[in-house]
């Protein structure tokens, strides 16, 4: 290090100790925290099935924000997702600090993570219990993960010379032999090297001993400092996932204490963060309830009262309103809350909420705010979805035909990622990696990746079926021919978009069960550079079909020597499985014959054929798993209930009713929860306080179809039933808040639904603000910001989404978000700045059809309020 360098460190320090200096200190919830600051130490653990989900190991969170993360020994430069992490063997508090000992079994590197209080901030060792092994030198070292976006625009201190950090990766690499890479899960590659053996190794943007990342953001400031050398490193040179990581290299032959860093997040200990007023961004009807949930910093102080602003057409802003505003109290440890009832405002037009000098964007108040908020869920994404398709949207191709090439027979006794596995039997009558024809017609990608799963497919038709059915949305706006396989968005031909989406599903499900016997529990992408690729969809394979008899990458005709062809996994067939199948065909089959009869003729047939070839009680003794079923069905029990219900309503033949409905009377009858079924009863729907659960979703789809006797029944359970469902409105915003690993939009989403079930039949059981609480939620009213979770819908919308064009920070409008993660022991998130993290950001396409009929439910609901 030269003087220069050496007089900037105490400038460096002065520099982060602008407030006024304060400790960091353990809480009795195990993080270090100070005004503004936590530093948490394992908290929370990589989960193994996705492997880093950036979610895990010393992370920090600076003024409410989470800004690093994945702190711990890693053995490559910029880990990917799917690089093998130390499992953890011990956390424990030891003094004021944490211990946390670690271990990689593989290379015998056992290690100790010890984190304690220091000056302003903490002090990071770590430990060996012995020299690194020789493979590990120049591998092994200690990580930082910075998020990029939360640092796009900000520059870098490194030992007193200023750099920006980049908005796209710019930095150098290198090769080197595959035999020098540490293997990554389950034998994987996540780099297509055609054939090179050779891997990309980064090089560091940066070295020195002193770090600040944006020195000039009190947000963001974070000083590092250590007497072994620092490392910056891009990661998105890798993977557009990547982050940006401070590492220092473990050194060799020693052990004991190796490694220590400083630590120093910035902090100011009059800093109160800003209140965050929850609001629903499409507005409000005159008639509902209006209440706003303001979430508080724990320091703060809750104001009297509010003010409502109303806009006038020359911009002025007149008083509509100064309510009362209503402590709720703590939520989830970090944060009060307090509600802004603002009900008594009326009057159409344009207004804005006031708190604390904290001014909201404007929102409507009209009569028709929840008219047509659906549209862009099935006018754009759910075509975009669409595999097999070559989808365009004015100028802009979303993709072309995809996955032509369908699919392969994936061997027996085989793994992959995503949780993919082919146990000792295919059955069926392909051979390993023998092409199966006919797949490559109908179906849906899953999500932000591009197979086709069985519980999308089957469950999509089923509650396709069951949307077009309670609702009837008749709109028409996309151009859907299955013959040419193209879809135009905005383009109107005839025939209501439900009904060509239900026969999109069918088809594939048909294709399978012709050309498979089954459907597969996945047709998916078998190499993991086409698992995370982002982008068209048609360049995820080359579009023929794979010959072993020709050389990789050579191409004859139609055929190719390139095994990218999507795998199709059958080993998990029970005749079980095959019911949910039946189900969706029978449905498909009612709803298609007025516009599709051939298609509906064909789903009815072969719905028949399963029934007929697999319902039979001896096949179910003999099955070795319980299979689900697709749609709102009763969720759980015999699946053969739900496959016989849609036969009986789409044949009217008795024999079918005498089958479900003995099970359909015990699901009136209350159950007594255990433990893990409350824990799952709680995350669907709710367990009742007196631990008695009932769920009434089926009954109540078959209400208007059943004798009066029934029709009691149902009604006498509905106390029960509604007890269940306002079990989970413990919080502020009132409705089942959940997210651990996954955001809990679904949830809310299913739990509004189920009120709406009963509203339909019974408005004057419940309260029909439950059925609008649940859109609102989605629409803003929600913790940690106010924005849309539903992609272009509303006035303050996300950013960024995760979908097949994640890597340009941006979204598929009208997907619908997961919403909020609920990370241990009590922090909130939503990025909407950084669209890889899948558990908040990636919209799913089994979503659409809850989504879009709590949608129409909510206009069915403000008509009648605002009669």
């Amino acid at each position: 290090m030269n003087k220069k360098s050496l007089m900037a460190i105490p400038l460096l320090s002065l520099l982060c100790a602008t407030a006024e200096a304060q400790s960091l200190k353990l809480n009795d919830l195990e993080y270090f925290e100070q005004t503004g600051v936590n530093v948490l130490v394992y908290s929370n653990l990589y989960k193994g099935i996705f492997c880093d989900e950036k979610e895990a190991g010393i992370e920090i969170v600076q003024r409410g924000e989470r800004i690093a993360t994945g702190g711990g020994v890693r053995l490559m430069n910029t880990p990917e997702q799917w690089d093998i992490y130390a499992e953890m063997k011990s956390r424990q508090v030891v003094g004021n600090g944490i211990e946390v000992k670690l271990a990689y079994a593989d290379y015998d590197l056992a290690h100790t993570i010890t984190v304690t209080p220091k000056d302003k901030g903490v002090s990071i060792v770590v430990s060996l219990d012995k020299p690194l092994p020789k493979e590990l030198v120049g591998k092994a070292g200690f990580n930082l993960e910075f998020f990029p976006a939360s640092f796009f625009g900000k520059t870098y201190l490194i030992d007193g010379q200023s750099e920006i950090l980049p908005r796209h990766p710019a930095g150098d690499t290198y090769m080197r032999p595959v035999n020098e890479k540490i293997p990554q899960f389950y034998g994987l590659t996540t780099f297509d090297d055609r054939g090179r053996n050779e891997f990309i190794v980064p090089k560091p943007m940066s070295t020195g001993h002193t770090l600040v990342l944006a020195p000039e953001d009190d947000n963001l400031r974070v000083l590092i400092k250590s007497d072994t050398e620092i490392n910056l490193f891009d990661g998105r040179n890798l993977s557009q996932n990547g982050t940006f990581v401070v590492r220092s290299f473990l050194p060799a032959d020693k052990s004991g204490k190796v490694l220590e860093w400083y630590l120093e997040p910035y902090s100011d200990p009059k800093w109160i963060r800003k209140p965050n007023i929850g609001f629903s961004q499409i507005g409000y009807t005159p008639a509902q309830k209006k209440v706003s949930v303001v979430e508080l910093d724990k320091n703060d102080q809750v104001a009297a009262t509010a003010k409502i602003w109303r806009y006038e057409a020359d911009g002025s802003r007149t008083l509509a309103l100064e309510p009362k505003v209503k402590e709720w109290g703590k939520f989830n440890h970090r944060y009060n809350y307090a509600q802004i009832d603002f009900s008594d405002v009326k009057e159409p037009g344009s207004y804005c909420i006031e708190y604390k000098g904290v001014i909201t964007n404007a929102f409507p108040i009209n009569k028709t705010v929840y008219d047509g908020k659906w549209h862009t869920t099935m006018d754009v994404w759910l075509p975009v979805q669409m595999d097999h398709m070559e989808v365009n949207e004015a100028y802009r191709i979303w993709h072309g035909r995809s996955n032509m090439d369908d699919a392969l027979q994936a061997p027996t006794n085989y793994e992959q990622h995503d949780g993919y596995k082919q146990g000792s039997e295919t059955f069926t009558k392909y051979k390993p990696w023998e092409h199966i024809p006919g797949l490559s017609v109908g179906a849906w990608y899953d999500a932000g990746d591009f197979d086709i799963q069985a519980g999308t497919v089957v469950g999509m038709t089923s509650d396709l079926a069951q949307l077009w059915e309670m609702c009837r949305p008749e709109r028409d706006e996309t151009f859907i021919d299955q013959k040419t396989q193209f879809v135009d968005i905005h383009r109107p031909d005839g025939v209501p978009d439900v009904i060509q989406q239900i026969e999109h599903g069918a088809l594939n499900i048909i294709a399978q069960v012709e050309n498979i016997g089954l459907v597969a529990q996945g047709i998916v992408q078998v190499n993991m550079h086409q698992y995370h690729h982002v982008g068209d969809g048609v360049t995820q394979t080359d579009g023929k079909v794979y010959n072993s008899d020709l050389k990789m990458f050579e191409v004859k005709g139609d055929y190719s020597g390139t095994r990218d062809d999507r795998v199709a996994f059958t080993g998990n067939f029970t005749p079980m499985g095959t019911m949910s199948s039946v189900a969706a065909l029978a449905a498909a089959a009612r709803t298609l014959k007025p516009y599709k009869p051939e298609t509906a003729e064909h789903c009815l047939r072969t719905a028949l054929y399963l029934w007929d070839k697999y319902s039979s009680e001896e096949n179910f003794q003999n099955s070795n798993r319980r299979g689900g079923w697709g749609g709102f069905g009763t969720m759980g029990g015999d699946p053969r209930t739900n496959a016989a219900v849609e036969l009986w309503r789409t044949t009217g033949e008795k024999k079918y009713k005498d089958f479900f409905m003995p099970k359909l009377l015990e699901t009136l009858k209350p159950m007594e929860m255990n433990p893990n079924q409350r824990s799952w009863a709680y995350m669907m729907e709710g367990a009742s306080k007196n631990g008695k659960y009932i769920n009434l979703s089926m009954a109540l789809s078959l209400y208007e179809y059943m004798d009066k006797d029934f029709q009691k029944k149902v009604r006498d359970a509905l106390p029960v039933y509604l007890e269940t469902l306002d079990y989970v409105h413990n919080n502020p915003y009132q409705v089942p808040i959940s997210g651990r690993g996954w955001g809990g939009n679904e949830m809310v989403v299913f739990n509004a639904l189920n009120y709406y079930r009963v509203w339909r039949l019974f408005p004057d059981k419940i309260d029909p603000e439950r059925i609008l609480n649940g859109l609102n939620y989605l629409y803003g009213c929600h913790p940690i910001s106010n924005v849309s979770f539903v992609m272009a819908v509303g006035v303050n919308t996300k950013k960024v989404s995760y979908g097949n064009n994640r890597a340009d920070y941006t979204f598929i409008p009208g997907g619908i978000a997961p919403g909020l993660m609920m990370f241990a022991p009590d922090l909130l998130e939503h990025k909407d700045d950084y669209p890889f993290l899948w558990g908040e950001n990636e919209c799913c396409t089994r979503q659409v059809p809850s989504y879009v009929m709590l949608s129409i439910a909510c206009e069915q609901v403000a008509k009648a309020m605002n009669k």
